[in-house]
């Protein structure tokens, strides 16, 4: 698909993860369906979702490497604000995610809405968003979910793009399967989320490079 590739000459794979020889060569943390292209590090980091659920049950972690400077790609994660940037015709009402940059949603302030169903709790300038699942229909639908999007700089200059999901609920053998079953569905939607946000970052990134030489 458009929005996905495979292995790059960039050093990463189209998970976000090192490949041999590229990057800073820490492997990920090979946990599927709950972790996908996090380091270890990054798994063992503290984020600014932990301690927002009253219960919370399980951490997943999703996490590509993009060739674009943070700033940039923090300013592409402002447009979650306008869509999910994942599969449009299940979560966007078959309404494209737009590929240009939309004016005004860098603006952030906290209580603002989300891909729809979250509302921005805190945040930090060219380093993270964390929301928070409030919305009722989200809440039946997928439970209690906290999630923070943090973006750090590489040594080479690219960024790495990580997102926590703190998920709460209650700790029965039901509930357990549901996060189970879940954690493969979020898999699935946030691969394509970031894929295409790394995709548009380092489209914007290739642009303002050739506009400056």
């Amino acid at each position: 698909m458009s929005d996905e590739r495979d292995s790059g000459t960039d050093g990463t794979t189209d998970d976000g993860t090192d490949r041999p020889g590229g990057g800073t060569g820490t492997r990920p943390a090979p946990r599927i369906p709950r972790v996908w292209g996090a380091r270890e590090d990054e798994v063992r980091a503290e984020y600014a979702c932990d301690g927002l659920l009253d219960r919370p049950q399980e951490n997943w972690f999703r996490a590509v490497t993009v060739d674009a400077a943070t700033a940039t790609v923090f300013r592409w994660l402002c447009q979650l604000k306008v869509a999910p940037y994942s599969y449009d015709v299940l979560d966007n009402p078959g309404r494209r995610s737009p590929r240009r940059l939309t004016p005004g949603v860098e603006q952030l302030a906290p209580e603002q809405r989300v891909m729809r169903i979250f509302r921005l709790v805190d945040f930090a300038q060219d380093r993270h968003l964390t929301l928070l699942l409030d919305h009722p229909e989200g809440r039946t639908a997928f439970g209690e979910f906290a999630v923070t999007y943090r973006v750090t700089g590489e040594a080479d200059g690219r960024t790495r793009l990580v997102v926590k999901l703190v998920v709460g609920g209650d700790e029965t053998a039901a509930q357990r399967l549901r996060r189970s079953l879940m954690a493969w569905g979020d898999l699935l939607m946030m691969r394509r989320q970031l894929l295409t946000l790394r995709k548009l970052s380092e489209r914007q990134e290739r642009q303002e490079r050739q506009e400056r030489s």
